[in-house]
């Protein structure tokens, strides 16, 4: 395994800026190199040959040589031998170890045979170190390039923030401010911290941070989250969460400790690597003897060991997977949808269950009116008697009621004679008339007279899981009024799209057998289980699990802690900007259940690339050593040095490309 990884896992602290750093010197290291090594290689007879081009020899040709690959090994080299010592000092030999032994043996030999006469091979050696270097560039560009996305978020935060003082606006560092400090915020600006809104109202832009598209309407009360934009208002803001609280904070966090973790694959590829080291420091001595042996010469024999050695080399290997994982889990939390641990990742493509609990997941979690049914009467004058008696009603019906008839343009009348009945209903008189709304019963006590019509229609939508508030006038049953909870437009796909993919879609709730039944025939649900109290739905999950199949629970991050723990996999959703959640394995910030759909493909995305990937790692190595070892010599087939550094760092590109391909087919 390369000593990235292992840097990383060592160093946790290491800061982006000293990865910069790293990127930089390497750069430098690798046009330097390169420029050295263009006249080693232009003079170098050996090259001459093979290309079929002669310069003229001269004095101190040998010489400039000489001088000039010492630079490359001693400057270039260095970054590999202090690599290798690094591993060396964890006891993981590794890929580094591997390069250094290659072009420190390799040039050991080559100085020695420059003075004894023999053949030396300056020229592949300086294009070794130099393909080294560029390759490993380019890799660590690549990785840096899949966390950047995450100092792309750090970025969104301003750096200064307008603190209210009593009357006065003074600008001070986001860095220095307090839970309960109050900010102002205009038009076009960042909010500087979390918080909630205690003055003003704005549509936000939230999309660089949930992945929320649509602009989201924030009024008093409302929490806001640091580096989200104001659209078109202004607005007070009073801090409450700060530093590494925050939200975003929060989000780096989980993303980085994702990237961090290791899955089952990921194992499996170090395994890998370390027998491939292996593997090449014994190819390449037998490689060695057995040519020294055939053909009596060192410097062949040398230059064949030294290229099995190179080639070898797992270094894309040690790349196939730490990369994937870098770039679906950045681009993930970009869209709201955050892996929190990777095994959960690599487990939601095999899951055959997909259990939702229904409340605020499948539908709006809001009560609202649906139905209105009138008899003999305007139906909107019937709508101002109901919601004119419901405005002093605290009720979560009456409330729906008001709220219905207010987006109706409706206008309310003045009630006289309010009274509430604990449990059945109000009654009241407007513009002189009595209204009475709410149950059947209630209705039944006051002696209203029933109308079969009315009657029928109030079973019907009773039997769709809607509760049915009566309403009487005058003495007679007059319409009634039914409310639900709506299903989610959203919904509708999330549920086709899962089914599409042959997985089983289940749903869990409290709610009555009707409203269940309603919800999961609306959907096409495949089955559905109502009644459920909060604590029994981990019990439910394990029954699943006892007949044995593999379950995923999405459900709220709180009440539904335990059967997310419970589950194979856990998806909380509709997090918001609360998410320090350590139930679930997968957090999905927005309230949208085509998340899961997205967070299942993403699964089975990053799955197939890092086999992939592997493949292409491996695969490679076992075509290419046979040829660098010189197998096939007599048939004029043959490596050379150059060659199989470029074939090394080819295989490191491909799966880098591989990789970096992702983000297309994530769109």
């Amino acid at each position: 395994m390369h000593h990235h990884a292992h840097h990383e896992h060592e160093h946790k602290h290491t800061t982006a800026t000293s990865h910069e750093m790293h990127l930089f010197e390497i750069r430098k290291k690798a046009i330097v190199c390169t420029l050295l090594s263009v006249p080693v290689v232009l003079l170098s007879p050996a090259f001459q040959e093979l290309l079929g081009f002669s310069l003229p020899e001269f004095y101190g040709r040998d010489l400039i040589i000489l001088v000039l690959s010492s630079l490359v090994f001693l400057y270039g080299g260095s970054f590999f031998i202090k690599g290798s010592l690094e591993e060396l000092k964890i006891l993981k030999p590794g890929m580094m170890s591997l390069v250094s032994v290659a072009i420190s043996v390799g040039f050991a030999y080559s100085f020695y045979a420059h003075f004894s006469g023999g053949m030396d091979f300056f020229w592949e050696l300086s294009t070794l170190v130099v393909v080294m270097l560029w390759g490993h560039f380019i890799e660590m560009k690549s990785v840096l390039g899949a966390s950047r996305a995450l100092e792309e978020l750090a970025k969104l935060i301003p750096k200064k923030a307008r603190l209210v003082k009593g009357d006065e606006l003074v600008e001070v560092d986001t860095a220095k401010l307090r839970v309960g400090d109050v900010v102002l915020v205009k038009v076009g600006e960042k909010v500087p911290a979390d918080g909630t809104v205690i003055e003003g109202n704005a549509h936000v832009d939230e999309s660089l941070l949930t992945g929320e598209s649509i602009p989201v309407f924030k009024k008093e009360g409302d929490k806001v989250i640091a580096g989200s934009i104001s659209l078109d208002g202004v607005i007070k803001v009073r801090v409450e969460r700060t530093g590494e609280a925050s939200y975003l904070s929060q989000v780096m966090r989980i993303v980085k400790e994702a990237q961090e973790s290791k899955t089952r694959l990921q194992n499996l590829a170090d395994r890998v690597a370390f027998y491939l080291t292996i593997i090449a420091i014994l190819v390449g001595l037998g490689t060695f003897f057995i040519w020294v042996y055939f053909s009596k010469d060192v410097g062949f024999a040398m230059e064949r060991a030294v290229s099995v050695v190179v080639i070898t080399c797992p270094h894309a290997l040690g790349l196939a997977i730490p990369l994937v994982i870098a770039i679906s889990t950045s681009y993930a939390s970009s869209k709201g949808i955050l892996v929190r641990d990777r095994l959960s990742l690599e487990l939601l493509r095999k899951v055959y269950v997909v259990l939702f609990d229904k409340t605020g997941t499948l539908t709006e979690g809001k009560f609202g009116l649906r139905d209105v049914y009138v008899k003999d009467m305007d139906e909107e004058e019937f709508l101002k008697l109901v919601a004119s008696i419901e405005i002093n009603s605290e009720h979560i019906i009456g409330r729906a009621i008001v709220q219905y008839a207010k987006t109706k343009g409706i206008d309310l009348e003045p009630v006289e004679e309010f009274k509430v009945y604990p449990g059945k209903g109000v009654l009241g008189k407007v513009r002189g008339m009595s209204v009475a709304v709410g149950t059947e019963g209630f209705l039944k006590e006051l002696g209203m007279a029933m109308d079969e019509d009315i009657v029928k229609k109030a079973q019907e939508l009773s039997k769709q899981g809607k509760t049915v508030i009566w309403v009487g006038i005058e003495g007679r049953l007059r319409g009634i009024l039914a409310l639900s909870d709506s299903i989610r437009k959203e919904s509708y796909e999330a549920i086709k799209s899962i089914k599409a993919m042959r997985k089983k879609v289940m749903m869990i709730t409290g709610d009555s057998e009707e409203v269940a039944g309603w919800v999961s025939r609306e959907l096409g649900i495949d089955e559905y289980f109502s009644r459920v109290l909060p604590h029994q739905k981990s019990e439910k999950v394990k029954e699943l699990q006892g007949k044995g199949l593999k379950v995923a629970m999405v459900g709220d991050g709180i009440n539904d802690a335990p059967a997310l723990m419970q589950a194979d996999v856990g998806i909380a959703i509709g997090s918001g900007t609360d998410v320090a959640i350590e139930s679930a394995g997968i957090i999905l910030v927005k309230n949208d259940p085509r998340d899961v759909v997205r967070a299942i493909r993403l699964s089975s995305l990053t799955y197939t690339k890092m086999v992939q990937n592997l493949f292409w790692a491996t695969a490679y190595n076992l075509f290419a050593i046979p040829l660098a070892a010189g197998v096939f010599y007599k048939w004029g087939l043959l490596l050379p040095l150059p060659l199989s550094a470029l074939l090394m760092s080819m295989s490191t590109l491909v799966v880098s490309i591989n990789a970096l391909l992702m983000r297309r087919h994530m769109r």
